[in-house]
């Protein structure tokens, strides 16, 4: 047994680890992304709304991930987290290549919810993971390690998506992403071997019983900072998944490109912004918490979030490529620089055969106010803005499917081009000021956080 818990925790154990969770990560927002940068040609093919490429891209995927959440969570606490994250990739991977074979929005709308269903299952494992291989003033920055695959699965999806998409259609697209997938989570079960239950933090060796979810819940309420912490998470999630899910749509628009050069300016805009992101947000602040105070790991975010509304509100309104690009950049990684901080806090709260559930609570309400309401909330209020300067009648019944999204490629004064232009930059614009109430989340759980820590051997609720 301690002959296990040595390799386990042995540097070159680690690096398998975070090699191996890297590429989860990757795939899994490879196939959120890849969407993403298909809307344009899927909305054509089927003649959609905005509002229905929000509820493909949102509602679709959030349904059951929220549903199924906090079950594989708990889950998580008492089984296998390995063999629930292998399960989990081939299953979403498998889903992602049934996109592919769609005829209907219906069909699609299924095939998101069965993605949803599988990706469910990987951060409450991986995070709960990431807690037994690590320290808690290192966890963070490992996270951070594990989250670049965010910006490289976006790129890779965006990238290989629009190619795939310009050459061979969008449906061969789905293809490209999921049979990849199905390979990972293979090579995740044969690779990753399970660690004991509090391993990093030298938790007792005998198995404690596990908590029921009543003294799940007393925990949470009695650790304000906790609550704050989900709280500011979820809402940050809001804007940042309503940007990321229709920004390649406003590339296209604004600066009317074809599917390919969006995709490709999507993918490195968003690579570019979440690497930055993650690392400084996640690295700053463990490095701050250790040679100062604490509570950094909440401050920093609270600032980031407080001035990304400022810098999208200049990247949204910047008339040339170039320099609009940079700002998005430059706005992206302000934002993102919440993203690991948020996550580590959640681990480092909570004690081992708590932190599975933990992290499932915030993914849903993650998922919830994010990837569900975020996504449909832009698309609604697009088609709502866009009808606001629609001169010639009514809007999705003149301009519906592939008149709107075909934008600037063939008339710029078109009529349903122009409204469609402004539809989607104003439901952006108004999307980042959930920033600032999620800022203000975050300074609140700052108050109480260093009380709020686990420390191996406290007493339960």
């Amino acid at each position: 047994m301690q002959d296990d818990d040595e390799r386990l925790l042995s540097a070159g154990y680690k690096r398998l680890f975070v090699g191996m969770s890297f590429l989860v990560a990757t795939f899994n927002f490879a196939d959120r992304s890849v969407l993403a940068v298909l809307a344009q040609p899927i909305k054509h093919s089927l003649a959609l709304s905005d509002f229905q490429l929000g509820i493909l891209q949102g509602v679709a995927f959030a349904l059951l991930y929220a549903l199924l959440g906090l079950p594989i969570g708990r889950l998580a606490e008492r089984y296998s987290r390995v063999k629930i994250l292998s399960a989990a990739i081939l299953f979403w991977s498998l889903m992602t290549t049934a996109c592919g074979l769609i005829g209907s929005f219906m069909q699609l709308l299924l095939c998101r919810v069965g993605v949803g269903m599988g990706e469910a299952g990987a951060q409450p494992a991986t995070f709960s993971l990431v807690s037994d291989h690590f320290p808690r003033e290192r966890r963070a920055s490992a996270m951070s390690l594990i989250l670049l695959g965010t910006p490289v699965g976006t790129f890779f999806g965006a990238t290989l998506g629009g190619v795939v998409a310009a050459h061979w259609g969008w449906r061969a697209a789905f293809f490209a992403l999921g049979i990849p997938g199905l390979i990972v989570g293979l090579l995740v079960l044969l690779l990753l071997r399970e660690p004991r239950r509090g391993l990093a933090d030298n938790a007792p060796r005998e198995p404690t019983p596990l908590p029921n979810f009543g003294a799940f819940l007393r925990v949470v309420g009695r650790k304000r900072g906790l609550l704050f912490v989900i709280l500011g998470g979820a809402l940050a999630g809001f804007g940042m998944t309503a940007i990321s899910q229709f920004l390649a749509v406003y590339l296209a628009r604004i600066y009317q490109l074809p599917v390919q050069q969006a995709g490709a300016l999507y993918g490195t805009i968003s690579a570019i912004a979440l690497g930055c992101g993650l690392l400084i947000g996640s690295f700053g602040t463990d490095w701050l918490s250790q040679r100062g105070d604490r509570r950094w790991p909440a401050w920093g975010p609270a600032i980031a979030l407080a001035i990304a509304p400022m810098l999208y509100w200049v990247a949204f309104n910047t008339p040339s490529i170039l320099w609009g690009s940079v700002m998005l950049c430059i706005s992206g990684a302000a934002l993102l620089s919440y993203y690991g901080p948020t996550l580590a806090m959640i681990q480092n709260l909570l004690e081992p055969r708590m932190r599975a559930t933990g992290a499932a609570l915030f993914a849903i309400c993650y998922t919830i106010f994010g990837s569900g309401l975020g996504p449909a909330a832009v698309g609604w209020m697009s088609d709502h803005f866009a009808q606001s300067v629609f001169a010639s009648g009514d809007y999705l019944g003149m301009c519906r499917g592939g008149k709107a999204a075909l934008a600037a490629a063939k008339a710029i004064d078109d009529p349903c081009a122009v409204a469609a232009t402004y539809g989607i930059k104003s439901a952006l614009i108004a999307s980042v000021c959930v920033f600032f109430l999620a800022s203000i989340c975050f300074l609140v759980a700052s108050r109480t956080l260093r009380q709020d820590f686990y420390v191996a051997g406290e007493d339960r609720a």
